[in-house]
């Protein structure tokens, strides 16, 4: 039998669909699950496929199947599995042979493997796929981390089953060690972020104008023809327009409003403060997930304060203000998340390319969006530079900073909780703040603990005059 190109390891969903992916771009693939009804379930029907995938019922059988030097894909859950099947997986191969995983591991794990295997002199690749289990079948974003020779081993594999963007794969190799596990973090950061927003607005559409889903889902589409033309957009109009078939009933209306997470938004927010890299809209769109998930207390909460929506007066706001709060959030959300990129690269030694990250977001990924082409553009300009002040971006932030104040104003005034929406506010207002009130939090702090402070047109560190208070 012919030797298959690349192995795959755990037929879950996105195993599963990234092997019939990998099939269907002509690459033979060998397959492997520990549950061995699996593997079998899978190859009965992989259909037309059939043929470019060897099932296998072992670890033996799989190392077996493939071409030297070999490359096997894990696609197993994230944490200790990963590094028992990197173990048991590497007592079989030989010391060039790769490991890939595909999964959602902390950045931290990969640094971690890769430097054991960079010491072992074997190769190891840790890459971040961005897509759901769609994305997986036709076209993901794949965010590449591992030594380059590594990533130029696979990368014809990688971009042929990634997503395409005017022909140009969403595939590219983003750095050492962690650096894929890393990109695909923050990109998940953003998800969390785009999602809150998206979800806030639909909040003050729902209890503040008292729309109905269809009406959502039918701002939403007109939304996803302009600015907001993103994956997130379309499935919000989506969503808002699907009916309950046991109901009858908008199925928004019968979800329960308690969301659930895996820990990758969790973990941007965590590395954003080990990095001193602001992320508010993040860090709020984690809490607001958080809460959600305390839907009890939240209950008695209402009993005891009242319901805190209410209804907006008649013109207090537009459809146009919603659009453009969200435009503005939009844009500070993302230009957060370049931003914490940036500022990994001289703790990790990385050189992560900002731009080329945006372009791998363009297509196949949950975040991708019409403005990540001109976020792409802006960061190949002046890769160093906030997003926010890159030109295009700072006009549509002039254009629409004025409506995300209304929104928000308006919203909380009226109980409308806007977590993401208002911190994408203060970050808006404080960095366009040359004079802060940080000049207090300083004295604070040398009045009790002595910490010195800077002052204006004066060199060194001071101490002011508070004697023994």
């Amino acid at each position: 039998m012919k030797k298959s190109n690349i192995g795959l390891i755990g037929l879950g969903t996105m195993g599963a669909m990234l092997a019939l992916n990998i099939a269907e771009k002509g690459f033979r693939i060998s397959v492997f699950n520990r549950t061995t009804t699996t593997t079998r379930v899978f190859s009965d029907t992989a259909g037309p496929l059939a043929d470019m995938i060897a099932p296998c019922e072992t670890l033996e059988d799989l190392v077996s199947t493939i071409e030297k030097p070999r490359a096997i894909i894990l696609m197993v859950p994230a944490g200790s599995a990963v590094d028992e099947q990197i173990a048991a997986l590497r007592a079989l191969l030989d010391d060039d042979d790769m490991i890939i995983d595909a999964g959602n591991a902390n950045f931290h794990d990969t640094n971690r493997r890769a430097t054991k295997a960079a010491s072992a002199g074997t190769p190891f690749l840790g890459i971040g796929v961005s897509g759901g289990e769609e994305g997986a079948r036709h076209g993901p974003s794949i965010m590449g981390g591992g030594s380059e020779a590594s990533w130029d081993r696979v990368a014809h594999i990688l971009e042929a089953i990634s997503a395409k963007y005017d022909e140009t794969p969403c595939a590219t190799w983003m750095g050492e060690s962690g650096a894929g596990h890393f990109v695909k973090t923050v990109h998940n950061g953003i998800e969390y972020a785009d999602m809150q927003m998206i979800a806030e607005i639909y909040g003050v559409m729902r209890d503040g104008m008292k729309l109905n889903a269809t009406q959502c889902s039918e701002i939403f589409a007109r939304w996803n023809t302009g600015p907001l033309q993103s994956y997130l957009t379309e499935i919000s109009a989506k969503v808002s327009a699907a009916k309950d078939p046991k109901t009858g009933q908008p199925m928004l209306d019968v979800i329960l409003d308690r969301a659930g997470q895996k820990g990758t938004g969790r973990w941007t927010a965590i590395e954003a403060q080990h990095l001193a890299a602001p992320i508010p809209v993040i860090e709020a769109a984690v809490t607001a997930r958080n809460l959600s998930a305390q839907l009890e207390t939240r209950k008695k909460g209402e009993s005891l304060f009242g319901s805190a929506p209410k209804i907006l007066s008649e013109g207090s706001l537009s459809l146009d203000d919603l659009e453009a709060a969200l435009i503005a959030g939009k844009v500070l959300c993302y230009t957060q998340g370049f931003a914490l990129l940036s500022a990994a690269n001289p703790v990790f030694g990385w050189s992560l390319p900002l731009p080329e990250i945006a372009k791998v977001w363009r297509e196949g990924c949950i975040i991708r969006s019409s403005m990540l082409n001109d976020m792409a553009s802006a960061l190949s300009q002046a890769p160093d530079r906030n997003l926010m002040f890159a030109p295009f971006f700072s006009d549509i932030l002039k254009s629409n900073h004025n409506a995300l104040r209304r929104v928000v104003a308006t919203g909380m005034s009226h109980g409308l909780p806007l977590p993401a929406l208002a911190s994408a506010l203060s970050y808006f207002d404080m960095m366009r703040t040359g004079r802060s009130t940080a000049n207090m939090i300083q004295a604070q702090r040398d009045f009790f603990g002595a910490h010195s402070f800077e002052r204006f047109n004066e060199d060194g560190a001071h101490h002011g005059p508070w004697g023994s208070h």
